[in-house]
């Protein structure tokens, strides 16, 4: 008897639309990088951005991880900070950290920023989709990924990604108008990079939203819901689903699930059996494991994989850190957590979704 092999695309779009797996799909945010040795061998020899602006390198570094730790899905390796770049912010990215030269603080600084086209001024990342795409085959997912407008604004506002935001915080809450202006900017742009990502064959694409902890309830919902509402609107890339993750927003799971993502992902600081109760049966769950754990032991990272999938039962759960992946987490306890994740199957996993999926 010939034995096929599992369909994970297959896998992580059933967890998306939160129908019945036999087992719960996957993957790790940052895993294409520099916990990884075939990672650093590539980086001795090619910069960051020559990385990223060059498909071939970066269609090699984003399928390493599924070499190394066999996960289920492929994100392609690229930076948020390349929408700022194609909108006509110049980017520098030393080792110290990504640098925006001449940040938007103003009225000018919006009028500067371009609308860009993603099939000529970042080719690059679809082409380096389309290359992964034919490397892995059909039944391995490949994720595209952009920025969520309020955390591309803050990089703009504040010009480099370290440290605290507090020009940005300031610009919201003191010109609320310039804000929503430059946000619903961010938004169309980011849309149509990530239509371009999808015609290249990601199956599924995320946002990030690093800084949205640092909004209050009602500035989330007065500023940055509004604008994720726009960009998916502008997306409109049904089938094709979409993960938001919000970083330290424990407060803010009611509202993400506003958003009109497919998947809401979580850090390790929000409850996943909670955020269950507050989404309900229809929207998807992804995470939520400390990435700290990945630096303990194997066995610590293969039970915080396990008690992860046992809170949601697996339904609906993409299994995934709460933030990326640390530079000096072992490859051994990386691998321990996939394989875990990847043997909590039928018994601990379709037979609690039962009633789940009965509710869908």
């Amino acid at each position: 008897m010939t034995i096929l092999p599992e369909n994970r695309q297959e896998l992580i779009l059933r967890a998306c639309r939160c129908e019945a797996v036999d087992r719960v799909p996957v993957w790790i945010m940052r895993q294409a990088g520099r916990y990884l040795p075939e990672y650093q061998a590539v980086r001795k020899h090619h910069s960051f951005l020559e990385i990223c602006k060059t498909p071939a390198l970066a269609a090699e570094v984003s399928i390493q991880p599924l070499r190394a730790i066999d996960v289920d899905a492929v994100i392609v390796f690229s930076d948020i900070l390349i929408v700022a770049e194609a909108m006509g912010m110049h980017l520098e990215v030393p080792d110290s950290g990504p640098i925006l030269e001449h940040p938007v603080r103003d009225r000018a600084g919006l009028n500067r920023l371009r609308d860009f086209d993603p099939e000529s001024d970042t080719r690059f990342v679809g082409d380096a989709i389309r290359e992964i795409v034919r490397e892995v085959g059909p039944t391995i997912p490949v994720i595209g990924f952009a920025a969520a407008p309020w955390t591309l604004a803050c990089y703009m506002i504040e010009g480099q990604t370290r440290g605290k935001i507090g020009t940005a915080i300031e610009m919201a809450r003191t010109q609320p108008d310039l804000m929503r202006d430059l946000l619903e900017k961010i938004a169309r742009s980011t849309a149509a990079y990530l239509r371009s990502q999808i015609a290249a064959g990601a199956a599924v694409v995320q946002l990030f939203d690093t800084w949205a902890g640092e909004l209050t309830g009602e500035e989330f919902v007065a500023l940055e819901l509004p604008a994720i509402q726009f960009l998916l609107s502008e997306l409109n890339a049904a089938p094709t689903p979409v993960i938001y993750f919000a970083r330290g927003a424990s407060h803010l799971v009611e509202s993400a699930g506003r958003t009109g993502a497919n998947v809401i992902s979580v850090d390790w600081r929000t409850d996943l059996a909670a955020a269950r109760r507050v989404l309900g049966p229809r929207i998807a769950l992804q995470g939520n494991v400390d990435p700290a754990i990945l630096l303990e032991s194997p066995e610590a990272a293969a039970e915080s994989a396990r008690h992860a999938v046992q809170a949601t039962g697996g339904a609906g759960h993409i299994l995934n850190l709460g933030h990326g992946i640390l530079p000096t987490t072992p490859v051994e306890n990386a691998r321990a957590f996939v394989a875990a994740g990847k043997a909590m199957r039928a018994s601990a996993v379709t037979a609690r979704s039962r009633p789940f999926d009965a509710a869908v």
